[in-house]
This record gives C-alpha cells, sequence and structure tokens, in this order.
C-alpha cells in the first residue's frame, strides 16, 4: 500500500506524451504560380512570427502625415481596445497554462463543536467530551494527472489565442494606420483642387470683367456676360463643396488620432504627394507578413486542440492529492509532533452517464475546427484578390494617367486659343465656356485620378502586410 503513490506517479510520467488531439495539418489552399500579367511570382504562404510591419507611411515622404501616425498610436480608441484584448489573451493563456503545474494552499481553522448525545458512534461507555475545541493549520496540495493530454491542449490552445490577439493587435494597427494615411491623402488632393479652383476663379473673374467691359462697349452682348458670371459662381459652389468634404476628411482624421473634431484642424497646405513604385514582382515573403492572415492559422490551431480537450472527456481524471498539517483541541499544542497528520493518495473520476454531452462537445468542437479552417481559406484567398485588386488597379491608373495629362494639356490649348479668337471678336463667349468647362473638368479628373493612385497604394501596402520600403517616384 505504501508503494501505491509511487507506482500512480510512475505510470502518469509514462503516459503524459498521450494526447487526443487530431494531427494537426492547415488546409491544402490552392496558390497560382503568378500573379496575372507580369506581377511576379507565387509561393505558399507562411505567416512570419512578430516581424516589424515597418514605416511604410514615411514613403510619402510628408511630416505632418509622420506626426499624426505618432498621434494614432499614442491616442486611437480602436486600437486601445485591440490591446486590451490582447492584454486579456495573454492573461488567458497564463491560466490555461497554470493548470499544467500543481496547486499549493494553506488551510486551517479554529472551531468549537458539541456532539450529538444519540450519534451513531456513541456507545453507553463513550467518555469523550460532548463539547470540545478543533484546531487545524497545514498545507494542501492537488495536481491533475494529465494522461490525456487535457491540459496541454487548455494550455496550447490558450497560447494560440494569444499569438493570434497579437495578430490581431497588428492588424488594427496596420489598418487604422492605412486609414489615417488613405483619409490624409485625399484631404491634400483637396487642398490641391482648391488651389487650382482658386486660380480658376481669378480667371474667371477676370474673364468676367473683360465681357463686361466689352458689353459696355457695345461688342458683347448680356448673353455673354450672362455666362461668364455663371463660369465663376460654378467655379465657387465647387470651392465650397470641396470645402465641405475636406472638412470631413479633417473630422475622420481628427477620431483616428484621439482627437475631438471641434478641436482638431489641419491648415490647407498643397503638398508633392509621391506615388510609391510598385515593382511587378512582388516578393512573396510580403504577404506571408499579413497578420490576419496569421491569426486566423493560430485560431485554427486552437481549434484543433480544443478536440483533445472534448475527447479527454473520455477517460478518467486522475487527481494526486496531499495534505499535512496540525490538528488538535488545544491551541498552545498545536505545534507538536503528536497533533501532526498527513494524507496522500490518488483519485479517479470517471463519468459514466451524462445523457451525450461529451459527444456534442466533441462535435461542438469538430464545428469549430472546420468553420475555423473554412475561415483561414476565406483570408488567404481574399488577401490574394486583395493583392491583385491593388496591382491591377495602379496599372491600370497608371496608363489612364498618361492619356489624362495629355487630355489637360489639349484642352488648356483648346482654351487658349478659343480666348483668342473670342478677343479677335471671332465667337461669342459661348466657345469660350465650353473650352472652360472642358479644361477644368480634364484638371480636376487629373487630380483625381492621382488621388486614386495614391489611395490604391496604400490599399496595396495594406493588403501586403505593411513594411513597405521601396523609394517613391512621381
Amino acid at each position: 500500500m505504501k508503494r501505491t503513490p509511487i507506482a500512480v506517479l510512475l505510470m502518469a510520467a509514462a503516459l503524459t506524451g498521450c494526447s487526443l488531439a487530431p494531427t494537426y495539418k492547415k488546409p491544402v489552399i490552392p496558390v497560382p504560380a503568378a500573379y496575372k500579367g507580369t506581377y511576379g511570382p507565387w509561393k505558399q504562404a507562411e505567416p512570419a512570427d512578430r516581424l516589424s510591419r515597418g514605416d511604410w507611411w514615411k514613403i510619402y515622404n510628408d511630416p505632418v502625415l509622420d506626426k499624426l501616425v505618432t498621434k494614432l498610436d499614442a491616442a486611437n480608441a480602436d486600437l486601445a481596445v485591440a490591446v486590451a484584448h490582447f492584454d486579456q489573451a495573454m492573461a488567458y493563456a497564463t491560466e490555461a497554462g497554470s493548470y499544467l503545474y500543481p496547486t499549493v494552499g494553506v488551510a486551517g481553522h479554529v472551531t468549537r463543536n458539541k456532539q450529538s448525545v444519540y450519534r451513531a458512534t456513541r456507545s453507553p461507555t463513550s467518555k469523550g467530551p460532548m463539547v470540545y475545541g478543533d484546531n487545524a493549520v497545514g498545507l494542501v496540495a492537488d495536481y491533475e494527472v494529465d494522461l490525456w493530454g487535457k491540459l496541454r491542449n487548455l494550455a496550447a490552445a490558450g497560447e494560440a489565442g494569444a499569438q493570434a490577439a497579437a495578430y490581431d493587435l497588428e492588424s488594427v494597427r496596420l489598418s487604422l494606420r492605412a486609414q489615417l494615411a488613405d483619409n490624409y491623402l485625399a484631404l491634400r488632393m483637396l487642398d490641391t483642387e482648391t488651389s487650382v479652383l482658386h486660380a480658376e476663379v481669378g480667371s474667371y473673374t477676370r474673364a468676367l470683367a473683360m465681357t463686361r467691359h466689352r458689353f459696355e462697349g457695345g461688342i458683347d452682348s448680356a448673353l455673354d456676360v450672362s455666362r461668364a458670371k455663371a463660369q465663376l459662381d460654378t467655379a465657387n459652389a465647387k470651392l465650397s463643396d470641396i470645402a465641405a468634404s475636406r472638412a470631413l476628411y479633417e473630422h475622420a482624421i481628427a477620431t483616428l488620432v484621439g482627437e475631438t473634431a471641434s478641436s482638431f484642424s489641419l491648415p490647407p497646405a498643397e503638398m508633392d504627394l509621391r506615388l510609391p513604385r510598385i515593382p511587378t514582382g512582388i516578393p512573396a515573403q510580403l504577404l506571408e507578413r499579413r497578420p490576419d492572415i496569421a491569426a486566423a492559422e493560430r485560431r485554427l490551431f486552437a481549434a484543433n486542440a480544443r478536440i483533445g480537450m472534448a475527447k479527454a472527456a473520455f477517460y478518467p481524471t486522475i487527481d494526486l492529492g496531499a495534505t499535512g498539517g496540525y490538528e488538535g483541541m488545544y491551541q498552545p499544542a498545536l505545534l507538536t509532533y503528536p497533533n501532526l497528520v498527513w494524507s496522500v493518495g490518488p483519485a479517479a473520476f470517471l463519468t459514466i452517464f451524462d445523457a451525450g454531452r461529451r459527444e456534442a462537445r466533441v462535435r461542438e468542437a469538430e464545428a469549430v475546427f472546420n468553420a475555423d479552417g473554412a475561415k483561414y481559406r476565406s483570408t488567404v484567398l481574399r488577401a490574394f484578390q486583395e493583392v491583385e485588386d491593388n496591382l491591377s488597379l495602379l496599372n491600370e491608373l497608371a496608363k489612364e494617367s498618361v492619356s489624362l495629362k495629355a487630355a489637360v494639356e489639349d484642352t488648356r490649348r483648346t482654351l487658349d486659343i478659343a480666348m483668342n479668337r473670342y478677343r479677335e471678336g471671332a465667337v461669342n463667349y459661348l466657345e469660350v465656356v465650353i473650352a472652360q468647362t472642358a479644361a477644368q473638368q480634364a484638371q480636376l479628373d487629373e487630380l483625381n485620378l492621382r488621388k486614386r493612385r495614391l489611395q490604391a497604394s496604400v490599399n496595396l501596402i495594406r493588403a501586403l502586410g505593411g513594411g513597405w520600403k521601396e523609394v517613391a517616384t512621381k
């Protein structure tokens, strides 16, 4: 009998390598050999642990944007929520890992007790006291022998969950920074549009003065004056519309950097914004750095471990318990050898009937694993799509930019010709209005295209997981 606890410990040590979790395998996902066109090769993506996202926004070479990102990292509320979720996941992982170790505590009591006169163990010759004190103090230890891997799978699932939360934090940080850059670049492009329209307002004001002068001299009609004034009013209306859009972007930036929209402002500035040079052959390692892919894979691993936890419920739970201390009727002599007590030995429990509860939990764990597997596949496929979308968009917008720049030059020449013909009296002001409208629209379209290209570059960097370090170009 004295050897029984030792035998149990030896058996437990021999069986602790057992785990009922299925062998973990990530879903097989078809991966294309290359991007469409000449974008570059793909290889099997594996999430890379804890790679720095890089100061990718500095590629736009704007010190104001750099300061705004610093403010975002320090004060954004959504980022603070993600940090709290990460801290929560880390705490849970620590809690889950603690079950692999014994629990040791201190116990004690000081009681005053009265026995029943008619208790079952009392005999006519019993001489023990009816009222007595009982005092005890000692250590209590308990350890669950992890024969079936339940606790190890619990710890593995907790650690994987913490890793997933860390990647979620990176995803939130990357997304917020990209959103900030996107809004900031759009705002600066509106500042450029405002500068262009102000120049046009000046030109239209001078044209209106000229038509009025010609009208007073009997050269032009009142219709020409009305057309010139309509052009000026339309330009001023566009300035107001751009101011409204700019205010909304400014308010969005304020929220992102943790400030109230009422107290935040960005002075207008026309910036020379640079477009990152996106190489046609994107290294596949950049896709591996997407934190959402890594988070999805870690959740899949955790779900696999929980299947093992659910299956372990079909096997007995074995606890090793030990207590030791002192117990006696009198406090002054409590900590003496005659009052020494101890107990040590294993205990086992096995559920025989639970109305299908354990089977249901296994099926539930398997269903969660299948769902997380589908989410992982969806995340990877969506990553491929986002990279392809933005590469295609940048490629086509680059072609469109060439045509639009030519259109801007053409409409400017047309406007110059129309204005010269008007001054010479060869045409009325309608031809000038048509040329002005075409020139203005072409220039605004070209600016809008620049904004779309900048936003597509931000979205591509976000799709690649951040960390872009290419040189900038026009």
